[in-house]
This record gives structure tokens, sequence and C-alpha cells, in this order.
């Protein structure tokens, strides 16, 4: 308690002002550097500013089909990698907005999965980070759809989400070949035939 008292003794007599006026004026100081320090960036803030700003910078590349498990590589977590993710299996690249996505922002645990069911829900749920809608009510669908349409307006859709990736076997190409000389139709999963 005497240290407190010498301390108010000191602030008084040397500065004529009462201790809470003093702190008040140091706080106000302290408040009125940091805004200005947050005018001016650093060297080595704007190379980490710059780096980040190359991924809004960067034409989207198109991945088509892709799996969950190849979608995860996509989480932000290699800096090469553009920040991926998807809703009701619609890919989208989300890059741009790394600062809400990417590791450390607030929506990171989103990225490289399909959300639906956690934006619909507006939960942070691990058990919710699934692309399952089923058993949603209406509402909650009908917050789904108003995610899907703001980020088809703000980022460009590069995928869709598949179960298993489809190769084309010897076998298919075989089939493709001897209808050709049959004289057959054959119908493919993206709705051309082959004649």
């Amino acid at each position: 308690m005497a240290v407190w008292e010498t301390l108010t003794e000191s602030i008084n007599h040397y500065t004529g002002l009462s201790p809470t006026a003093f702190f008040t004026i140091l706080a106000l100081m302290y408040v009125t550097y940091k805004v200005a320090c947050g005018f001016f960036v650093a060297a080595d803030d704007y190379a980490a500013v710059k780096k980040a700003n190359e991924f809004i910078l960067r034409e989207p590349v198109q991945l088509g089909d892709v799996t969950e498990e190849e979608l995860r590589a996509y989480d932000g977590s290699d800096p090469n990698k553009p920040l991926l993710m998807a809703i009701k299996g619609q890919i989208y690249d989300v890059s741009r907005s790394r600062m809400f996505y990417g590791p450390g922002g607030p929506y990171a645990l989103f990225a490289g999965r399909d959300a639906s069911r956690a934006l619909a829900l507006m939960s942070f749920d691990q058990n919710d980070l699934t692309g399952n809608i089923e058993g949603l009510s209406a509402s909650e669908l009908e917050v789904l759809q108003d995610w899907e349409y703001k980020f088809m307006e703000k980022y460009v859709k590069v995928g869709q989400l598949v179960t298993e990736k489809t190769s084309q076997s010897k076998e298919t190409g075989n089939e493709v070949e001897s209808s050709k000389h049959d004289g057959g139709d054959i119908s493919h999963e993206n709705g051309s035939q082959v004649q």
C-alpha cells in the first residue's frame, strides 16, 4: 500500500494531475500510438501481404471432377495451392478470401471440404462439415441456397465433387471401338453419343 501512495504522490507532484487523469491520458496515448502504427506496414508485413495477394491475382484453375479426399489438399495448408471449398457438390476457388477461409481465418475449417450442412445450420461443429443435407428443414435449405448464390456471385466454380474418379479402361475403349464397327450407339455419362 505504501508503494501506491508514493506513486500517487509522485504523479501529483511531478504532473499536477490526479492518478485517474494521469492513467487515462497514458491509455489514450497508447491507443493513439497503436492507431498511428496501424497506418504503416513494416517491410516484413508488406512481403506477407504481397504473397497473400498473389492468390487473389491468380487465374483460377479448372479442376473438373474431384473426390472429397482430393479436395482436402486445398485447405490452405499448402500456400502454393489454391484455397477451395464446396457447396452442394460444386467446388469454388475462395483464394481471394484467404483471410476468411485460409489458416487462422474464422471460416478456415470449411476450406478443403463440402461445408453444405454446416452452412445451412450456421454451425462450426466438426460433425456438420459434410455435404449431406438430408433431414434439413425448408428454412435451413433456404439458408444454404442463399450461401450458394453468394458463392456463385463472388467466386469462380472450378469443379465438382464426385464419389469416385472414373477412368476409361481399355474395355470401355474396346466397347466404343466395336460399336463403331457394328453401327451401334453408346451413350456416355455426359450425354454425348458415340456412333
